[in-house]
C-alpha cells in the first residue's frame, strides 16, 4: 500500500506541457522556476508517502464517527492536519499578502495530485477549503475578507460548500434552506446532506457557505442566495466561543472515503442559526459557480491521481505475482505475470491514460494563471476561453476513464484485488463518488454541449480547436501518423460543433442526448493533443543528446495512446451520429419491466 509521487512525470509535464516558463513571466510569479517546482514536488512526495499514505487504509477501516454530535476523525487524522498546515501546503496558491505561498494554479494542481493520490479521503478537507478562500475573495466584502481570509489560508479554519438538500439533489432550483433578515445578519432554516467535512475535529471553526432563499426571493436559481454560516460565532471579546445553531445530524454511511466525514446539517433548529450574506441578494448560484468551479476541477485531479496510486499498486503486484508458464514458453516455469501480454495491455491502457488526464489538468491550471494574470488581454481572454472548456472535460472525463483504469487495476489483481485486504478495492470505492459529486458526468456534459455551445452557435468551441491546432502545428518533429490522427480528430470534432450548434431551438432533446459522447470526443482529441505533443518534446529531448530512457519511454506511451485510444473518437462520432434520434425521443414505456 505504499505511494510514490509520480515527481518525474509532475515535473515534465508542468514544463514541457504546460508552460512553466511562460508562467514564470507572469506578474508575481517571477520565481516560479523548475528548480522551485522541482523541491515543491520532491517535499510534497516526502508528506504523501510517509504521513498521508501510511493512514489511507486504517482510516477507510475506522472511518468517521459521530460522538454525542460531535464528528470525530479516523485515529492520525488531526495529527497530520497540524503537519499539513503547519507546512504551509494549504495556502499553496494564495497571495501573500493573506497568508498564503503565492504560487500559481499549475504548481498547486500538481502537488494536489500527491495529496489525493496519497490519501484522496483527506484531500477533500483542504479541497473544500481551497474553493471557500476562492468565494470569498472574489465575492466577499472588505470585512468578510478580514475576517475569514487568513484563518482559512492557513488552514486553521476549514470550508465547506452546501447546496445539496433531501429533495433537491442537484437540482438547485428546488433548494429549499430560508434565511430571514435579522439586523446585520440572518437567520437560517433548513437542512443540508452530502456535506463534506461538514463537521469534524481537526479545526476550532468550519466555515459554511450555504445557499439559501430569502423571504421575497423569485422562484427558481434566480431565487439563490449565499450565505457565510460560521460553526462558531464571536463573543463579546471577539473570541470564535459561541457554538451556532447548526447540528450535525448523522454523517452518512458510503461505499467509500469512510475516513471523510460526511454530514448532514440542520440549520436553525432553534431559530438562531446565524449568517452573513456574501455577494449581493439573489446572486448566490454566481457566487456558488466560483468555488464549484475550482471543487469541479479538483475532483478531475482526483480522477486521474487515484488511479496513478492504483495503477502503481498494480505494478509493484504484477512485478510479485507468479503464475502461469510464458505464452510464448508453455514448458518453461512459472513467470510474474507482469510479463503476460494481456496484463502489459492493462498496464499501458492505465499508463497512457493517467499521464494524458494529467498533462490535460496541468495546462487547464496553466490557462487559470495566464486568465488571471497575464498582461496582454488577447492572452487573457484565450486562456479563459481554455479554462471553460477544459474545466467540464476534466472533471468529466478524467473521472470516467479515472474509474476505468481503477478498475482495471484491481483486474490485475485478479481474485486478490476483491478482497480488501490488497488495498484494491479501496481505491474503486473510494474512486466511485468522483463522476458523481461536484456535477455528474451527465451535468459536465450538459454544460459543454449546451450552455458553451449553443450559447454562442459553437464560437467558444470552434475557437478552443484553433488554439490547439495553433499548438499542435508549431511543434516540432512531431510524428505523421499522430499528427494525420490528431488532425483528422480536430477535424471531425469542429464538424460536429457545427452540426450540434446549427440544431434548432426545439431540437435541445438531441443535443442534451448526445452530450455525454460529445464531451468523451473532446477528451478522446485533447488528450490525444498532449500525448502528441508530450512524444514531441521527448523527441527532441533525445534529438538534443539525451539518452535518459525517461523520454524513450514517453515516446512508446505516446504511440500507445494513438493506437488504442485514439481510434475510440470514431466510436464517439458514430454515437454522436447515430443514437441522439433514438434517446431523444424515447418512451418511458420502453423500460417497463415485463
Amino acid at each position: 500500500m505504499s505511494y510514490t509521487a509520480p515527481t518525474r512525470d509532475l515535473l515534465f509535464a508542468c514544463t514541457e506541457l504546460a508552460d512553466l516558463e511562460g508562467i514564470q513571466q507572469l506578474p508575481g510569479y517571477e520565481e516560479t522556476n523548475s528548480e522551485l517546482l522541482e523541491a515543491i514536488l520532491e517535499e510534497a512526495g516526502k508528506f504523501g508517502s510517509e504521513v498521508l499514505a501510511p493512514i489511507n487504509q486504517s482510516g477507510d477501516i475506522q472511518g468517521a464517527q459521530l460522538v454525542d454530535g460531535q464528528a470525530v476523525t479516523a485515529d492520525g487524522w488531526k495529527e497530520a492536519y497540524r503537519q499539513f498546515i503547519e507546512s504551509g501546503w494549504n495556502g499553496l496558491p494564495f497571495d501573500t499578502e493573506i497568508g498564503g505561498q503565492g504560487l500559481p494554479w499549475v504548481v498547486a494542481t500538481a502537488v494536489n495530485e500527491i495529496w489525493h493520490a496519497s490519501n484522496m479521503a483527506f484531500a477533500l478537507c483542504p479541497l473544500l477549503t481551497q474553493g471557500a478562500i476562492e468565494a470569498v475573495l472574489a465575492h466577499g466584502s472588505e470585512e468578510q475578507k478580514q475576517t475569514y481570509l487568513a484563518k482559512l489560508v492557513s488552514g486553521e479554519w476549514t470550508g465547506t460548500m452546501n447546496l445539496t438538500e433531501p429533495q433537491a439533489g442537484s437540482d438547485l432550483a428546488a433548494v429549499r434552506t430560508r434565511a430571514k433578515p435579522n439586523g446585520d445578519h440572518y437567520l437560517l432554516s433548513g437542512q443540508k446532506i452530502f456535506i463534506t467535512y461538514g463537521d469534524h475535529d481537526m479545526t476550532e471553526n468550519i466555515i459554511h457557505l450555504v445557499l439559501a432563499r430569502l423571504p421575497d426571493a423569485p422562484e427558481g436559481v434566480k431565487g439563490i442566495s449565499l450565505f457565510i454560516v460560521p460553526k462558531y460565532l464571536q463573543d463579546e471579546k471577539g473570541e470564535w466561543t459561541i457554538r451556532n445553531d447548526v447540528k450535525t445530524l448523522k454523517l452518512e454511511h458510503k461505499l467509500g472515503i469512510h475516513a471523510s466525514p460526511t454530514a448532514v446539517l440542520g440549520y436553525g433548529d432553534n431559530d438562531q442559526a446565524v449568517g452573513y450574506l456574501i455577494g449581493g441578494e439573489n446572486q448566490g448560484l454566481m457566487c456558488m459557480f466560483t468555488m464549484m468551479n475550482v471543487a469541479r476541477h479538483s475532483v478531475g485531479v482526483q480522477g486521474y491521481a487515484l488511479a496513478d496510486r492504483a495503477y502503481q499498486q498494480a505494478v509493484h503486484y504484477a512485478n510479485d505475482r507468479a503464475q502461469g508458464a510464458a505464452i510464448d514458453d508453455p514448458k518453461g516455469g512459472r513467470v510474474n505475470i507482469i510479463q503476460h501480454p494481456d496484463v502489459q495491455r492493462l498496464l499501458w491502457t492505465q499508463k497512457c491514460r493517467n499521464e494524458a488526464l494529467r498533462a490535460l489538468a496541468l495546462v487547464s491550471s496553466s490557462c487559470m494563471d495566464k486568465s488571471e494574470r497575464h498582461p496582454d488581454e488577447d492572452t487573457r481572454k484565450a486562456a479563459d476561453d481554455m479554462v471553460e472548456i477544459l474545466t467540464p472535460i476534466v472533471k468529466g472525463y478524467s473521472t470516467e476513464l479515472g474509474l476505468e483504469n481503477v478498475s482495471l487495476a484491481l483486474q490485475i489483481h485478479g481474485g486478490m484485488g476483491f478482497m480488501e485486504e490488497t488495498g484494491a478495492a479501496q481505491h474503486y470505492r473510494d474512486q466511485r463518488i468522483t463522476p458523481i459529486y461536484e456535477g455528474t458526468t451527465g451535468i459536465q456534459a450538459l454544460d459543454l454541449a449546451g450552455r458553451k455551445l449553443m450559447r454562442d452557435g459553437g464560437q467558444l468551441a470552434k475557437r478552443v480547436i484553433g488554439y490547439i491546432r495553433q499548438d499542435a502545428e508549431a511543434l516540432s518533429g512531431l510524428d505523421e501518423s499522430m499528427n494525420r490522427s490528431l488532425t483528422d480528430g480536430l477535424d471531425q470534432l469542429s464538424h460536429v460543433v457545427d452540426a450540434l450548434a446549427a440544431q434548432p431551438a426545439e431540437n435541445v432533446r438531441h443535443i442534451a442526448a448526445v452530450a455525454e459522447p460529445y464531451l468523451r470526443l473532446w477528451g478522446i482529441i485533447c488528450c490525444g493533443w498532449q500525448m502528441a505533443k508530450s512524444a514531441a518534446r521527448a523527441k527532441t529531448r533525445i534529438e538534443e543528446g539525451s539518452e535518459d530512457p525517461f523520454y524513450a519511454i514517453k515516446i512508446r506511451t505516446a504511440q500507445f495512446y494513438f493506437s488504442s485510444e485514439m481510434p475510440q473518437m470514431h466510436t464517439m462520432l458514430d454515437r454522436i451520429h447515430s443514437s441522439g434520434g433514438l434517446i431523444a425521443n424515447t418512451d418511458i414505456e420502453d423500460f417497463k419491466i415485463a
